[in-house]
Parts: structure tokens; C-alpha cells; sequence
């Protein structure tokens, strides 16, 4: 099983739209089962609170539920728990690095990374584009998995 977490400042944008988007993927392509996906934030500012208005009405736009999902923080113990650790900005590396110490198993690394065009994910909070921070996010989905393949650590049937 591939443990994912997708990490972004407060876990109530990106990185629950990132979590249910990919689980989105992984269901429809019939490889659920050879996933654990989840998000964290990096802060502590909104533990606890629900995934932000914008997140859940473009994630039902597509058939996607944010239901049950509260904003939980990165732990240390996180990084042997999980085998990628994902992040949406720069920023998130960097605060993602001081939470867990190191990443001496290359297991930290920005989404989109996993694409042809490498960048920062706006936050949407910030700039209120929930359509461009989809349409990142699908993209460094649709990397990830590519990349996943491509690496041979899923099993496709």
C-alpha cells in the first residue's frame, strides 16, 4: 500500500482538494485499494475546522464529496508513516522540513514537481481562484499518478 500525504498551510484548500481529488483517480481507474491518502496542514490555525466553502462546492462540480474531512496538523511521527509527503508551495517544503527534521528518504517534494511544469499551487484563500488551484492540482495528480506507474509501485490491472 503507497501512503500518501498531501500537505498544505492550513488543511482546508489545497491539500484536502489535493487528497480528494487523487483518491478521486485512484477510485475511477479501479486502484483505491493500493492507496492510503490523506492531507495535513502545516499550521495549527485551523485545526478542526472544515474544508473551506470554495474546496468543497469545486469538488462537487465534479461529483467529489469533502464530507467528514476537519483540518488536522503535520506530526513528526508522519514521516515514517507515510511514503510521499506532498507538498503545494515552497513554503510548505520548508515548514513541512522543520516539522519532521529531515527528509533523508526523499520523501518530501512539491506536487507538481510530478509534472513538466514545476511551481508553486496558489492558495486559494489568498487569491479566491479555486478553478486555477483545481486545474493545478488535477495536473500534479495526474503527474504523481503517471509517475507512480511509470516506477512500477502500482500494480495496474
Amino acid at each position: 500500500m503507497i501512503k500518501i500525504l498531501f500537505v498544505c498551510h492550513g488543511n482546508i484548500c489545497r491539500s484536502p482538494m489535493a487528497e480528494f481529488v487523487f483518491g478521486d483517480m485512484v477510485r475511477k481507474r479501479g486502484l483505491a485499494d493500493q492507496f492510503h491518502i490523506a492531507s495535513a496542514a502545516t499550521s495549527s490555525e485551523e485545526l478542526g475546522n472544515p474544508v473551506h466553502r470554495g474546496t468543497t462546492n469545486k469538488l462537487k462540480q465534479y461529483g467529489i464529496s469533502t464530507a467528514g474531512k476537519y483540518a488536522t496538523q503535520l506530526k513528526k511521527k508522519d514521516y515514517q508513516e507515510y511514503d510521499y509527503i506532498l507538498g503545494m508551495e515552497y513554503r510548505n517544503i520548508r515548514n513541512i522540513n522543520r516539522i519532521v527534521g529531515s527528509d533523508p528518504e526523499h520523501k518530501v517534494s512539491m506536487l507538481l514537481d510530478f509534472t513538466e511544469h514545476p511551481r508553486d499551487i496558489a492558495d486559494p484563500w489568498y487569491t479566491g481562484n479555486f478553478d486555477k488551484t483545481y486545474d493545478d492540482i488535477l495536473e500534479g495528480c495526474e503527474g504523481f499518478l503517471n509517475y507512480l506507474i511509470s516506477q512500477n509501485e502500482i500494480e495496474m490491472r
